[in-house]
């Protein structure tokens, strides 16, 4: 596992965006992963500065997201279709076919799930998956305690992320306890997966991910089994970290090739 720290959520953002942009830039064909939430609003917008600015084309590029929360339809301002739509795609050139979120109203839900794992199959897979970290470990909407080779479906979500989620609902019960999110086994097979993790209250999760065991009790600790993931964190989100100086040391050294900037 790749391990980056920078001091602050706006360096965290600016890198991976950077990451994001390398990749689009030698395959414009490329297939994104993508995540919502507070996370990577930053990253988003450095994107559509690029954009505007000429300097990437997403003319080519094909999108799958992560989640979407069951019985929000694409209107609703706490669903992740609005969120795209507002925050990103709007604003870019990706065509709207190939822009791909789950469908939280559809009439048959385990269908559309396997509908959707034939789909990233179909557009030849994930190329990078964009992540966030919850305060408990989760990625997706992968809850503590599921398969680590699960695949996209119906996941209810824990006590800790409803209240973590609840200010952005008006009350309790406009919060929805259901999604369908990527399972922790679609999620491993993208080519590259890249967490971003800022603020002191991901501190714990992020520890458990980078140097704990591997357990189902952290389902972001199953990146440690995969052959590229990449973690920047900001300085709030490292500081639980044992190895700190060693992460910095290894960066630090790396070969002109193996560094984003």
């Amino acid at each position: 596992m790749e391990v980056i720290i920078r001091d602050s959520a706006e360096e965290v953002s600016v890198l991976g965006a950077k990451i994001v942009a390398r990749l689009v830039r030698r395959k414009p064909r490329c297939v994104l992963g993508l995540a919502t939430g507070r996370t990577p609003l930053r990253l988003y917008l450095e994107l559509i500065r690029l954009y505007a600015a000429g300097e990437l084309d997403f003319s080519g590029v094909e999108t799958f997201n992560l989640d979407e929360y069951v019985g929000l339809p694409p209107g609703h301002p706490q669903s992740y279709h609005f969120y795209m739509r507002e925050n990103f795609f709007r604003h870019v050139n990706i065509p709207a076919r190939l822009t791909h979120i789950p469908d939280g109203c559809s009439a048959d839900l385990r269908r559309h799930c396997l509908d959707y794992e034939t789909a990233i199959k179909e557009a030849g897979g994930i190329d990078l998956q964009l992540l966030g970290i919850g305060s408990n470990g989760h990625i997706g909407f992968n809850e503590p305690t599921g398969s680590l080779n699960s695949r996209t479906w119906i996941k209810i979500l824990s006590e800790k992320t409803l209240k973590d989620n609840a200010a952005l609902f008006p009350t309790p019960e406009e919060q929805p306890r259901h999604v369908i999110s990527m399972g922790i086994g679609t999620i491993l097979e993208a080519g590259h997966c890249v967490v971003l993790a800022c603020g002191a209250q991901k501190s714990s999760a992020v520890k458990a991910m980078i140097e704990g065991p591997v357990s189902s009790m952290c389902p972001a600790s199953a990146l440690q089994l995969h052959p590229r993931a990449t973690v920047i964190a900001d300085s709030a989100a490292a500081a639980r970290l044992d190895h700190s100086e060693h992460y910095r040391w290894i960066e630090q050294h790396k070969l002109d090739w193996q560094k984003y900037e």
